[in-house]
């Protein structure tokens, strides 16, 4: 019997390696890497990105020792999301088939193939390339002196429009691509009885040591006339090098700009520059045709949001701290994209959601965070949550000389400081964007 059972899981291992994919007898540019590089690596290396390009045979056989150690170290493609926990629509992920296609091209000597099957990307890699929008609002000109540090800006970006106007799609156009790394921007939305100048104050403050969110909005000149606070609409534009503006199928998205209102950049991340250069961002919209049939939702659990942050986010010198924030989902609801945030201390982040049946339903793991890639992770389909249930978010910190993006040397004593927007401060956020469950909406794609 145990030689039948032994003979029978050899077998089974067998039919499993003959099913695996076998690399080609000649691995070439054209046939091979060409597609990887497309798939993975042109959304952000194209020509005049500010990356390295690789966009044509030339640029890849030139850096392809550099394309094998940052594939075999994982440092590229960024994807920080575990593959095996839960899946999103682009993913950035190589197996190892791809790893290895890579390694075979090289070792083979570098052949371009035939180019007759393939053209090159080099003039269709920008991502930008939506059609010509209906509004461009210019983001104020910012300067990066030579060598500088970092650099992270609030900026206002304010409009009036003829009427309230429903719109497809917002994108952040960085000017330069080199230095602009990443922008988290929200939408503030008037009442046009409550505020008749949306143009005044300070249109770009830098996020310094003794930055709140108050202070901010006084001096951009963002509350209401009266002193109240206009609404809020979190994450209507985003970008990170690699992540571009979300357009939705099947009528999903979509949103509604006030007749008065501004963009509220409250992240804007610049980047050090080897010359002194001005950066002239801009914000493109386009116009919706018809009004969303299913425009997004949103909340939050964490900071400033519907739920706490637990215990309170105080993280001690030379510790690892461990939080949580857990919401209960008051009707059924269809999840579209998921935003993770933490900051520099950031070590590991968890969400899931279990339903009243008890199941688990896994919504993202990152088991190594990187403050420099915050992606907003939109599911293949829409992923139902049904009313109930428990959605959890899970965060470690580490306060300790081991974390190299440690802001403090020796570690210092951190907090959310009450909502502070200062990236030495803390977060723990759990962005959910969502509408209301419909029959059939597990089998609606994204």
């Amino acid at each position: 019997m145990f030689n039948i059972r032994f003979l029978f899981v050899c077998a089974i291992a067998c039919m499993a390696c003959n099913q695996e994919k076998k690399l080609p007898e000649q691995v070439t540019y054209e046939a091979h890497i060409k597609p990887l590089l497309q798939i993975h690596c042109n959304y952000c290396h194209y020509k005049n990105s500010g990356h390295l390009p690789l966009t044509c045979y030339a640029d890849a056989k030139r850096f392809s020792s550099s394309i094998k150690y940052v594939v075999d170290q994982r440092i590229m493609p960024p994807w920080p999301a575990d593959p095996h926990y839960s899946s999103f629509l682009n993913q950035r992920v190589l197996d190892e088939y791809d790893k290895q296609l890579i390694t075979k091209w090289i070792k083979d000597g570098l052949k371009e193939g035939d180019k007759t099957v393939q053209t090159d990307v080099e003039n269709s890699a920008n991502p930008f390339t939506l059609e010509k929008p209906d509004l461009v609002l210019a983001v104020q000109p910012t300067f990066i002196k030579q060598h500088s540090n970092d650099q992270f800006l609030v900026v206002k970006v304010p409009f009036e429009l003829p009427a309230e106007t429903y719109v497809s799609v917002i994108e952040f156009v960085p000017g330069k691509h080199q230095v602009v790394h990443h922008v988290n921007g929200d939408l503030v939305k008037y009442d046009d009885t409550k505020k008749k100048n949306v143009f005044g104050g300070v249109y770009s403050l830098p996020i310094t040591h003794d930055s709140t969110i108050k202070q901010v909005f006084e001096k951009m000149d963002l509350p209401n006339d009266d002193g109240t606070y206009p609404i809020l609409q979190k994450s209507v534009v985003n970008y990170l090098p690699g992540v571009y503006a979300q357009i939705y199928k099947n009528g999903i998205g979509g949103y509604l700009l006030p007749k008065k209102g501004c963009f509220l950049l409250n992240d804007l991340h610049y980047g050090t520059s080897k010359t002194d250069i001005w950066d002239s961002s801009y914000i493109r919209i386009y116009f919706a045709k018809t009004p969303p049939k299913r425009p997004l939702q949103e909340f939050q659990l964490g900071t400033l949001g519907v739920a706490p942050v637990l215990p309170n986010l105080l993280i001690f010198p030379n510790t690892i701290k461990k939080v949580y924030s857990q919401y209960i989902i008051p009707n059924d609801i269809s999840l579209v994209t998921i935003n993770p945030h933490m900051h520099l201390l950031g070590k590991s982040f968890k969400a899931y959601a279990v339903i009243p049946k008890g199941d688990t339903i896994p919504l993202i793991h990152i088991p190594n965070w990187d403050f420099n890639w915050q992606y907003f992770y939109t599911f293949p389909k829409l992923l139902k949550i049904p009313k109930g249930s428990l959605m959890i978010a899970e965060g470690v910190y580490d306060n300790t000389v081991r974390n190299l993006l440690n802001p403090f040397t020796p570690p210092q004593l951190v907090s959310d400081n009450k909502g502070s927007m200062k990236t030495t401060d803390e977060m723990f956020q759990f962005i959910v964007s969502y509408v209301p469950y419909k029959e059939g909406d597990e089998n609606i794609d994204l």
